[in-house]
């Protein structure tokens, strides 16, 4: 049977804006959606996916296949050191850590269009060109990260510093903008199974990767929003269904979370409480206690990091 590593995590209470940079007028939004029926701000999958890649790179020797080049001009951008993927033509042959864990797609245009090519030789019915994509999907699967109270409608004016924007006849002026912004906790899920890896020994260090991120999305000199996790569970099992994403919930406009529905699982014997290993930030906190109720193991946030990881690597 497979293994299977799930974990669902939330973040220290903090305050959150400009997680996308887009306006609205002068304000600068929040992605939001609509959940349980109330507006809650929301952080994509994919920003979380880019910071866990700027932590990888950090894991290996030989870095990451794509990094983020800032200070490329005339504006920043991604740059690979193998943009053919070349390494997955081989079944043995060694891979980037974040092709390998996060995947990826190359799409290629045809060379010539299908249309033009009828147009050369009428009288033969030829196929129509076909481009060529060179994939893998992630295995490393992240959800969308989810406020755990809902969007109030806070906004905020702002001015920028004088000469932020030098090619305005304003420059000398400080430019006022507002900003939409929530205070509150995001959480999100991941889900991997070691074995559809190339190197196996990556789980650990994806889930090393997930414990220590620092910012994810619209940090800048405006915003900082600390996404290390403040509670964390992780379920390692034989069952390919992960039933703990988006479990936490609070009581108290978020100061602090619990999880009744991951315990009522667990007393439904859905899951099983020694396929668990929890970690919080405060082991008197209501989440803790909860949990110990249900005879689930609880410890601080890095020991049940170190913990996962001793185990994903004891059983793959």
């Amino acid at each position: 049977m497979s293994l299977h590593v799930f974990a669902n995590l939330v973040t220290p209470f903090g305050t959150a804006a400009n997680n996308r940079a887009e306006t609205e007028g002068n304000i600068t939004t929040l992605q939001k959606i609509l959940w349980m029926g109330e507006t809650h701000s929301t952080v994509s999958a994919e920003a979380i996916r880019f910071a866990i890649r700027r932590r990888l790179a950090r894991l290996e020797n030989n870095g990451t296949n794509r990094t983020w080049n800032e200070d490329a001009q005339p504006k920043p951008r991604n740059e690979w050191k193998d943009d053919q993927f070349s390494g997955w033509a081989q079944p043995d042959a060694d891979v980037y850590i974040d092709d390998d864990l996060l995947g990826f797609m190359s799409a290629q245009a045809a060379k010539e269009d299908g249309s033009d090519e009828e147009q050369k030789d009428e009288p033969k019915k030829k196929s129509k060109a076909k481009g060529s994509v060179t994939l893998r999907r992630g295995m490393l699967e992240v959800s969308r990260a989810i406020s755990l109270t809902p969007w109030a409608g806070d906004v905020t004016f702002n001015a920028s510093t004088p000469w932020s924007n030098l090619g305005s006849k304003d420059r000398d002026n400080p430019g006022p903008y507002g900003t939409e912004l929530h205070a509150t906790r995001f959480q999100y899920g991941i889900a991997l199974t070691p074995e559809r890896l190339r190197d196996k020994s990556r789980a650990g260090k994806a889930i090393e990767s997930l414990c220590n991120l620092g910012t994810v999305a619209g940090n800048h000199g405006r915003f900082l929003y600390d996404f290390s996790p403040d509670a964390v569970i992780f379920r390692i099992t034989s069952d390919p269904a992960p039933r703990l994403l988006y479990c936490f919930s609070t009581n108290d406009d978020g100061r602090t979370v619990n999880a009744p529905s991951l315990v009522q699982r667990i007393k439904a014997g859905d899951v099983a409480a020694d396929e668990l290993i929890v970690g919080v930030g405060d082991l008197d906190s209501p989440l803790g206690k909860e949990l110990k109720t249900v005879k689930v193991k609880v410890c601080g946030v890095k020991a049940a990091c170190a913990e996962a990881i001793a185990t994903i690597n004891a059983k793959i």
